[in-house]
């Protein structure tokens, strides 16, 4: 099963975002999760990061909240707002 895991950062959290972005990856890179893709959200300007986007496998909605516990960015209260859905992929 997919799911989208949608995180809106806290405003003026830009600083603290780029100053644990290396734990983050690190956190990722030991694939806690099957990671289809990740990535920052942008601003419209495409300019700034405000917030982060996963589309993962897993089988349980738990496992997919266990893995967003365990990311450091949650650890240090970066996410003002965490959203996740079940996702029906139909294309790609």
């Amino acid at each position: 099963m997919h799911w989208i895991v949608y995180c809106t950062d806290k405003p003026g959290a830009l600083a603290l975002r780029e100053a644990n972005t290396a734990m983050h990856r690190a956190y990722l890179e030991t694939r806690p999760i099957n990671l289809v893709t990740s990535g920052p959200l942008m601003d419209d300007a495409g300019e700034q990061k405000i917030g982060s986007f996963f589309l993962v496998e897993a089988q349980t909605r738990d496992e997919v909240e266990t893995f967003n516990r365990n990311d450091p960015f949650f650890a240090l209260g970066l996410w003002s707002d965490i959203r996740i859905h079940r996702f029906n992929r139909r294309v790609g």
